[in-house]
C-alpha cells in the first residue's frame, strides 16, 4: 500500500530549510563584511604607522647628514652641528624656556635627541617594540609642546605668539596617534610584529611589545 506524505508537513519542511539556509547565508555575508572592515582598518593603521615612523626616521636623517631640507647642508650632525641647539635656544614662550636654553647644544641633549628619533622611527617602520615607541615618542612630543607652548598669547618679547589653537597642536596629535597605533597592534600588518612577539625575551617582558 503506497504511503502519500502530507503536503503540508512536506512544504512545512522546505519553508523551515529554506529559512535555514538563508539566515545561514546571512550569517557567513555578515562575517566577510566584518573580517573585509576589518582588514581594511588594519591596512589603514599599518600605513599610518609606516608614515609616522618616515616622520621621525627622515628627522633623524635631515638633522644628522643636513640634506639641505630642515637642516641646511654642511650643517648636519656629522659635520659638527648640533641636532638641538637651533630649537631650544629659539624657544621664546612657555615655563621651561629658560631650561630649553640651558639645554641647547649639550651632547646629552643631542644624542638623547637623536637616538629617539632613531629607535622611534625604526621601531615603527618595522612594527617592532611598538609600546617603547609609543613612551618615547609621547615623551618626546610633550616635550616640543611645551617648548612651543602654543596656550601662549605673547612671546617674551611681547610681540604676538600666532598660536593657532590655544591647546591642540601636531605633537599632541602624533602623541595619540602612536598610542592609537599600540593600542590597534599595529605592527602586524605590513610589520614584523607578530614575529618580535613570538621571541622569549619579548614574551617574558611583555613591555618590549
Amino acid at each position: 500500500m503506497a504511503v502519500h506524505e502530507h503536503p503540508h508537513r512536506s512544504s512545512g519542511f522546505h519553508l523551515s530549510s529554506f529559512r535555514r539556509n538563508r539566515t545561514a547565508s546571512a550569517s557567513e555575508s555578515g562575517v566577510s563584511a566584518l573580517s573585509a572592515t576589518h582588514t581594511a582598518q588594519a591596512y589603514v593603521l599599518a600605513s599610518l604607522r609606516l608614515l609616522t615612523g618616515f616622520v621621525f626616521l627622515w628627522a633623524f636623517l635631515d638633522k644628522t647628514f643636513g640634506f639641505g631640507y630642515a637642516t641646511p647642508s654642511g650643517k648636519g650632525w656629522i659635520d659638527g652641528g648640533s641636532p638641538t641647539k637651533g630649537f631650544l635656544s629659539g624657544v621664546v614662550a612657555g615655563p621651561m624656556e629658560s631650561t630649553f636654553h640651558s639645554w641647547a647644544g649639550d651632547p646629552w641633549a643631542d644624542w638623547l635627541f637623536m637616538l629617539g628619533l632613531l629607535g622611534i622611527g625604526v621601531a615603527l617602520i618595522a612594527g617592532v617594540a611598538m609600546r617603547f615607541a609609543a613612551v618615547a615618542g609621547t615623551a618626546m612630543t610633550a616635550l616640543m609642546w611645551v617648548a612651543e607652548w602654543p596656550p601662549a598669547q605673547h612671546l617674551s618679547d611681547g610681540s604676538p605668539s600666532m598660536s593657532t589653537n590655544p591647546f591642540v597642536d601636531y605633537h599632541l596629535i602624533y602623541a595619540v596617534v602612536l598610542i592609537a597605533l599600540v593600542a590597534a597592534s599595529a605592527g602586524d600588518t605590513f610589520g614584523l610584529g607578530k614575529f618580535w612577539a613570538k621571541l622569549p625575551l619579548v614574551r617574558h617582558s611583555r613591555w618590549l611589545r
